[in-house]
């Protein structure tokens, strides 16, 4: 309940200190290239439960067809705007919408698509008890992992073999010792892994 509680006030109050950049950023995208302002995909949430994830659209309509990962920063898929918004995590800021409305946490285990979670095994499926975050240690382990994929001739074949099972051992060991000290120091790495990389 206690970080239930945390995370709604502070979603609520970042959504509206951030509400002039949020403006700023969907007219940037508009003008950038044809489409919408936020890009909206299934994610799989606690326990399972399927929900809708907001982004900040940063690649051009439709390029979700074309595979659900991206490799490099070279992606020509992505826009002049998205790589901007990518490089410095800003496309993630309308997950505070998910987090206000419950679907996320600040801090858990980044949310998967279902075509990679249906590939879990039992044990790594322990981490569907707990809400899905914003942020987390394999996210900032891995924040260039556009760049490590791109090393591979198989990037798909990569992230599931040898990405997606280490993400997934930090985000046990979170879920194994999780708590509200714990979710504030990884707020504080995340702030400052994006502020000076």
């Amino acid at each position: 309940m206690l970080k239930r509680a945390f995370d709604f006030l502070t979603a609520l109050l970042l959504l509206i200190l951030l509400s002039p950049l949020f403006v700023l950023i969907g007219l940037w995208i508009l003008l950038d290239s044809k489409g919408g302002v936020f890009y909206l995909q299934t994610r799989v949430g606690r326990h399972g439960k399927p929900f809708k994830i907001f982004k900040f659209r940063t690649m051009r309509s439709g390029s979700d067809k074309k595979g659900l990962l991206t490799v490099g920063m070279k992606d020509s898929r992505i826009t002049r705007a998205g790589y901007f918004l990518r490089k410095y995590k800003l496309d993630e800021l309308p997950q505070l919408l998910n987090v206000f409305l419950g679907h996320m946490s600040l801090v858990g285990p980044r949310p998967e698509v279902e075509k990679y979670v249906r590939l879990y095994t039992e044990e790594q499926r322990r981490v569907l008890q707990v809400k899905p975050g914003i942020t987390d240690e394999a996210s900032m382990a891995y924040s260039r992992e556009n760049e490590i994929l791109s090393r591979y001739p198989d990037a798909e074949k990569a992230y599931i073999e040898i990405v997606m099972p280490e993400k997934l051992a930090l985000n046990l060991k979170y879920v194994a010792h999780q708590s509200l000290r714990h979710d504030f120091s990884i707020l504080l790495k995340t702030v400052k892994k994006v502020l000076f990389g």
